[in-house]
């Protein structure tokens, strides 16, 4: 009998038993098993059948709307022949029930994680049913109650196609949004949730109303509707592409097993638990876990460029028990395993879960699951088990929305645009005010013919009152255009065709690798131009991450160096040096160069210690060898580890071959070969890697990580090889080489066994399974036995320090996040010339506690104070008080952080301090930094400085950093494509930064604050001649322009001029961009676009309105032609003033234009003639109410002179200002502009 125990409820957990899906005869249904644990055991329900039976008039399962009902189920078999189950947390049940079980469905889940059957014997599913049940039965009943399977193991039997299908998301993918049907109330619905187009909406529906409108709804709808229409039909275009591709993917071919024979499957109708195979170049269905392959122990390799971007090969290793199934069939259809796993998630690099197969617990990780999208390569078969399907699957979790980062343009807009809705309320309340004192005055005495003149009281006051607040809502609608409806759909067209131009730049393409810069996101690009500090990691990004082998130190004795045996001086090694030979070994490699000898001779005279290194390097690291053309290649996850083995193999210490529990290498041209017992995995926090290792009965554990991680973990009684070995270390690092510590320690086996033990329990939990695992790891990574250190040579990249240079110059400043060793950081800092010997001092913060921090930055506040006191203004040119540091003569001052001293100066206490100092630092680096401690130095800088900042780096652990910046850019490198994933601009080397900041960023800030200074100027120009005419027309909300001219105004006339002015537009070259770095300096305070420049445009758009208004009033009021006409009627002022107003819009649009392309002359002049042609179809075609109008004025010698005389006097101060200002006041673009001219 089961007894009372705790029965363990996960909310996480996977649970899968997995076979072949065949159906037995005389089985229906079998739907649960109870289970439970007692003292560490597992037991099972004896009798089935006994309980089914039982339940059966309680209640049936209902699946796909079919019945099948319990007490058919067979009592003797627990699993059917080849049974399989699955528990997942996407699975739900779904019961009906008799009369007596109303509640079961209802019935409220247990809180806690651990439930005792006491206490589910308390629901109210239990309590209906123990009038008919035993305690044996109820604890089943619960297992089955349907609301406790919200967060219970749910059980499935996975050998029922029907009962998979229910319980789980099925393969069927869709990333479609709409259907036929749902297209349009979907569209018009996420539309209209934007502020503006629900603004535009509002007035459309007040214009319905005769009693306040005085224009037409075409007015409001023509706009609307095109910017609805033009979204609208983007969203279908985008739509139909995913329906496109989702009918393509579901319907792609699997084989899967079924009845123990392969057919072959749409993808869509593949489920968890199926077992299917995969061939030679065909794309993995879903996530499986790899059962068998055709390779040597288990291996496959994939290629994951759908999934990450990478192209190179990744290795994948099944377990050998389940590899020993090969492709038979019947072995593969009865497998049988249970799964437990973690739910689904979008981490792509980590996997967590348990296989429990024939009384045996094995660990699945990473390294043994081939997720959807991945591509099987060089491997001609293999199969798997389905553990997520369709939705569930990695692919699919990581296809949600990523972060939406707006730029301060962006949030400087919304501001503005709540500015201009009050300005237009304001606008709106005097007109009302105005109205209501007019109608009081003077309207009363009026003839009563407007359409709410029936609806307002007789008695003057009320009914001025009425009127007044009638007009309100005219007014609002009358002058609704100051509010920009294409403002941001034009801002959006813009940022997508810049970042076209920068996919299209030549410049920035690296033909090294057929690598083009890429826009990741068209939502940034004026962003670029306004960057003040840089964060850059080093390995990769500011360095080739190419590592080759230079020197090491093997047990006090430093390697690496040429010495001349006559003079005992160090040579140095250039082009011209003669290489060693290794042609003695046959699996060396040609490329491989090393010229000390007295390391190779060491080799050849079998020095032990020389020999323990070189065989440590062989054997503690993850790379999987492969044979390609008959010849040996290794596939590594990190160029340092491939540079490592490959120095070993070039030495005659050759890896050749793994296996999931044996390492073989080649030394001297004798095979060894390694029982592997254990690997501890390197991680970004860990900074180490070990393996452990048995041969000849001997266990041995070999260690390689960060040179301060493995000193830690030392054993005493060391210290003589640990001085030299430090001082090689500095050595090095003050060369600019990365270092690597290598140890080990001997292992006793009882000890050993004791530990696998815990370690084996670590390893198969489901639940902080990593944090488990490190503390298992520390155990035994201690009382090591220093072997020796590794120095690998990373180059800088080409155009480094001439890239920091001209970033410096143009007021940027560069922060280096490097998880480098001091030495090695400050080395780098002077050689891309971040770090220069005419710098007033470098800084260094390495206490190891709170209180030496707190007195390192006290006393580098102190220097800097002294060092300013001495500078002309005080405070210096690094100061706070001081922006453009780039203006003064003095290098300032820069800081090298350490990591452990860095978590003291995040500290709230401290970080006033830290920030004082650091910013009055010209550069700063911190080295020993966590991929965590780079986002928290990020987040600070932006949330202290309020400053636009970016992140560049080329690897997984720069991702939190590139995420936390305003601007994230990935470098496409050696260690994969996590960065570039995450990055809103990629590019393929870190030289081309300088291009993608200093052109590209400029040109595109340049351009887009250039256009809305137009934007909003044409807007106010055009919206504020109906305030002026108000005070002619008894404020009775009459419009001075025809409706049709008001509708298409800002969506044909203006519109393209703009847009092209905001695409092309350029004030120097590119080259000039790049010559002079000053020019990037305007971004840094938002000098062209900010509150006051847009006050600036509207006055000038208000005193335009004013002018175009008064000057053709004064003309035509009462205005006699020379042939006699009357030119006083409304329809002819409004076409005039029309007329000037698109003359004017055009003159000044040319003379912002300071760039011509065939674009710029076609938009502007054919936005002129396209005024004419659309007023000619309109009045003459149509038969619009102005039909005439424009036809008398162009006849008229009234109409030339006065939109000559409007023209002149709008543009004369204009031109005479911005001629005055460039001769007095030039900035250094015109300077160079005009430079570029004569």
């Amino acid at each position: 009998m089961v007894e009372e125990n705790i029965i363990r409820i996960s909310k996480r957990s996977v649970v899968a038993r997995c076979g072949d899906g065949g159906m037995s005869p005389g089985w229906t249904a079998w739907v649960v098993m109870v289970v439970t644990h007692a003292h560490n055991t597992t037991e099972r329900l004896s009798s089935t059948s006994t309980v089914l039976t039982q339940l059966v008039p309680r209640f049936r399962v209902f699946c796909s709307g079919k019945a099948f009902h319990a007490g058919d189920a067979t009592s003797n078999n627990r699993y059917g022949s080849n049974g399989a189950w699955f528990v997942s947390p996407a699975a739900s049940f779904r019961f009906r029930r008799s009369r007596t079980l109303a509640a079961a469905r209802r019935a409220p889940c247990p809180t806690n994680s651990y439930t005792t059957i006491n206490k589910i014997a308390k629901h109210s599913c239990i309590k209906t049913a123990q009038r008919k049940v035993s305690s044996t039965h109820i604890n089943y009943f619960c297992n089955v109650c349907v609301t406790c399977f919200t967060r219970a193991y749910r059980l499935v039997g996975l050998r029922f196609a029907w009962l998979r299908t229910y319980f789980h998301h099925n393969n069927y993918i869709k990333t479609s949004k709409y259907s036929i049907i749902t297209f349009l109330p979907l569209n018009l619905l996420e539309q209209f949730q934007r502020l503006a187009n629900f603004y535009f909406l509002c007035l459309l529906v007040l214009q319905l109303i005769p009693a306040i409108s005085s224009l037409t709804p075409i007015t409001t709808a023509i706009p609307l509707i095109g910017v609805l229409a033009l979204t609208a039909v983007k969203d279908a275009y985008d739509d139909f592409q995913r329906h496109q591709n989702d009918s393509q993917v579901n319907h792609r071919r699997a084989k899967t097993l079924r009845n123990g024979k392969l057919v072959e499957e749409k993808w869509a109708s593949v489920q968890v638990g199926d077992v299917i195979r995969l061939e030679n170049d065909q794309f993995v269905a879903a996530d499986i876990l790899l059962l068998s392959s055709s390779e040597p122990n288990g291996l496959c390799y994939i290629e994951t460029a759908e999934l990450d971007g990478e192209t190179n090969l990744k290795c994948r290793q099944c377990l050998l028990e389940t590899a020993a199934m090969g492709q038979d069939d019947a072995q593969l259809g009865a497998f049988d395993g249970e799964i437990v796993c973690e739910t689904p998630n979008n981490l792509l690099n980590k996997f967590e879960g348990t296989l429990s197969w024939r009384n045996q617990h094995f660990s699945l990780d990473n390294d043994k699951i081939l997720l959807r999208g991945c591509v099987l390569r060089n491997t001609s078969w293999c199969y798997g088990v389905v553990v997520f399907a369709g939705k569930d699957t990695k692919l699919m979790q990581n296809s949600g929305k990523t972060k939406f980062k707006r730029t301060s343009i962006d949030r400087l807009l919304n501001f503005l645009i709540i500015g201009i809705v009050f300005f237009l309320l304001s606008m709106c309340v005097f007109c009302t005010v105005a109205c209501g004192v007019w109608e009081w005055l003077v309207g009363r005495y009026f003839q009563v013919y407007l359409p709410w003149d029936s609806l307002v009281p007789a008695e003057p006051t009320w009914g001025a009152v009425i009127i007044a607040l009638l007009v309100f809502f005219s007014y609002a609608i009358v002058m609704n255009t100051v509010v920009p409806i294409s403002l941001y759909v034009s801002v959006e067209v813009i940022r997508f065709a810049q970042s076209f131009l920068i996919n299209w730049d030549e410049k920035m393409y690296y033909e090294k690798t057929g690598t083009a810069a890429k826009a990741r996101t068209t939502t940034l690009n004026e962003e670029l131009g306004q960057i003040q500090y840089i964060f850059s990691d080093k390995t990769g990004t500011l360095t080739q991450n190419i590592m080759t082998f230079n020197k090491c130190s093997i047990a006090g004795v430093c390697y690496g160096d040429v010495v001349d045996e006559s003079t005992g001086e160090t040579l140095e090694i250039n082009e011209s040096s003669e290489p060693l030979d290794f042609s003695f070994n046959p699996e060396y490699e040609p490329e491989f160069k090393f010229f000390d000898a007295t390391l190779l001779d060491a080799v050849k005279r079998g020095d032990t210690h020389v020999h323990d290194f070189f065989r440590l390097l062989a054997l503690c690291h993850t790379v999987m060898p492969e044979q390609k053309n008959g010849r040996l290649e290794y596939q590594a996850q990190s160029p340092d580890e491939a540079a490592l083995v490959s120095a070993a193999r070039n030495f005659g210490f050759v890896f050749r071959e793994r296996s999931p529990n044996s390492i073989t290498i080649e030394v001297m041209g004798n095979t060894e070969v390694y029982e592997l017992l254990c690997i501890l995995d390197f991680n970004n926090v860990r900074k180490r890697m070990s393996v452990i290792l048995r041969k000849d009965g001997e266990i041995r554990l070999y260690t390689k990580g960060a040179d301060n991680v493995i000193y830690d973990r030392l054993k005493g009684n060391q210290a003589e090889v640990r001085s030299k070995t430090q001082e090689h270390l500095n050595k090095f690092a003050g060369e600019g080489l990365r270092t690597l510590a290598l140890a080990w320690r001997p292992l006793e086996e009882r000890g050993f066994v004791e530990w696998k033990r815990r370690h084996q329990a670590a390893a198969l939990a489901l639940r902080d399974r990593d944090e488990q695992l490190d503390a298992i790891y520390e155990e035994i990574e201690t009382d090591l036995l220093l072997m020796g250190v590794t120095a690998i040579e990373d180059k800088l990249q080409d155009g480094v320090p001439e890239t920091i240079a001209n970033l410096s110059m143009a007021g940027i400043k560069i922060w280096v996040l490097t998880g480098d060793k001091q030495e090695t950081a400050i080395n780098i800092g002077y050689s891309c010339q971040l770090l220069t010997d005419d710098m007033a001092e470098v800084f260094v913060i390495d206490g190891a506690s709170y209180d030496d921090v707190d007195r390192q930055l006290a006393k580098c506040r102190d220097s800097i104070r002294v060092v300013n006191t001495f500078l002309p203004h005080g405070g210096g040119p690094y100061s706070t008080d001081s922006h453009d540091h780039t203006n003064d003569d003095s290098n300032g001052f820069a800081i090298v952080v350490n990591g452990h001293s860095l978590v003291h100066c995040l500290h709230p206490k401290l970080e006033e301090k830290f920030l004082d100092v650091v910013l009055q630092c010209r550069s700063v680096i911190c080295c020993r930094v966590t991929p965590l401690q780079k986002a928290m130095v990020v987040e600070l800088i932006k949330k202290s400085r309020k400053a636009v900042t970016l992140a560049i780096g080329d690897g997984a652990n720069d991702v939190s950093m590139i995420k936390a910046a305003h601007i994230g850019v990935g470098i496409s490198g050696q260690e994969g494509m996590q960065a570039v994933l995450a990055s809103d601009y990629s590019i393929a080397q870190f030289r081309f930064l300088q291009r993608l900041l200093l052109v590209h960023g400029r040109w595109s800030y340049y351009r887009m604050c250039k256009f809305l200074r137009y934007f909003f100027y044409k807007n106010f120009a055009f919206t504020v001649c109906h305030f002026w005419f108000a005070f002619f027309c008894g404020f009775s909300a009459q419009t001075v322009f025809d409706e049709m001219f008001i509708s298409v105004y800002n969506l044909f006339y203006t519109s393209l001029p703009v847009l092209a002015l905001g695409v092309f537009e350029q004030d120097v070259s590119d080259a000039t961009s790049l010559q002079f770095p000053k020019l990037y300096a305007p971004g840094h305070t938002s000098q062209l676009f900010n509150k006051t420049e847009f006050i600036k445009s509207t006055l000038h758009g208000c005193f335009t309105s004013l002018v175009l208004f008064l000057i053709p009033y004064g003309t035509y009021k009462d205005g006699l032609a020379p042939d006699g006409k009357i030119l006083s009627d409304h329809m002819l002022l409004g076409t005039v003033v029309a007329t000037i107003l698109i003359i004017d819009n055009t003159t000044q649009i040319a003379l912002d234009t300071t760039y011509w392309t065939v674009f710029n002359h076609i938009t502007i002049w054919g936005s002129l003639v396209s005024y004419f042609v659309l007023d000619y179809f309109y009045n003459y075609v149509i038969g619009g109410p102005y039909v005439g109008s424009l036809t008398v004025a162009l006849t008229q010698a009234t109409f030339w002179f006065t939109a000559v005389l409007t023209t002149m006097i709008l543009m004369v101060p204009v031109v005479s200002w911005r001629l005055a200002w460039s001769r007095w006041r030039p900035t250094l673009a015109e300077r160079l502009r005009a430079r570029q001219r004569w």
